[in-house]
């Protein structure tokens, strides 16, 4: 089995007030296809930051982060920008769609931006809809949906370029049980079909039996129950 995300001796510090501070302190994580890895850590545990890190949006001190084996942090800006387009799903706490944009329309945009033939990606579109139970709300607007039907769209968007990484932020924050229970089944599902590695920050403990490990940040480490 194959480790699509491997995070090595990742160390990030930043000056504060003219002391340096430490928010990673050599972490590493594998993270292999088909598994669903929850992080869980106190506010201002650096949550965030690994998060970032794991997506390419911010470069570690010193360390490694590799996509499908490639040190993604050693790429320079455009590159990065086509990794994050093409290796990675992102899903954040509150969707992210776009207001004035159908729900199948959000997907035909990722598509696009990515250069994906115009058919193919009408098809696969399609596909992913039908997949995720949402191929009956495709022309419906996102304020039309409700919240488990958002993160569910917000999935199917993450999955349009056929990530090798899906990250989630807090997908479940603003649901209720059954609905948080239901994204992140999902969420499990499609990692494990399609051979995804998946890593989700949350604080929410209801869905900790759906994940296949569970990761505390403590101290700059990650420290597994």
């Amino acid at each position: 089995m194959s480790h699509r995300l491997v995070l090595k001796n990742i160390t990030h510090t930043f000056e504060d007030g003219g002391r340096q501070r430490t928010i990673l302190n050599t972490l590493n994580l594998q993270v292999s296809e088909g598994e669903l890895v929850a992080i869980m850590g106190p506010s201002g545990s650096g949550k965030s930051t690994f998060l970032s890190i794991a997506g390419a949006l911010l470069k570690p001190t010193s360390g490694d982060v590799l996509v499908d084996g490639e040190a993604i942090n050693r790429l320079d800006k455009q590159e990065l920008a086509d990794v994050r387009l093409h290796k990675l799903g992102f899903i954040f706490q509150s969707a992210n769609l776009i207001p004035y944009l159908k729900v199948k329309e959000q997907l035909i945009l990722v598509a696009k931006l990515s250069g994906m033939d115009k058919r193919i990606g009408a098809r696969r579109t399609d596909e992913i809809l039908r997949r995720l139970g949402l191929d009956h709300r495709s022309d419906a607007y996102p304020g039309k949906l409700s919240g488990g039907e958002r993160q569910r769209v917000a999935i199917a968007r993450a999955l349009m370029n056929d990530p090798a990484v899906l990250l989630a932020d807090e997908p479940t924050a603003s649901l209720d049980a059954t609905r948080g229970l239901d994204v992140v089944r999902m969420l499990a599902g499609e990692a494990r079909e399609l051979g995804k590695s998946a890593v989700m920050v949350t604080h929410d403990e209801r869905i900790l039996p759906l994940c296949d490990r569970i990761l505390y940040l403590e101290n700059g480490s990650l420290i597994e129950q």
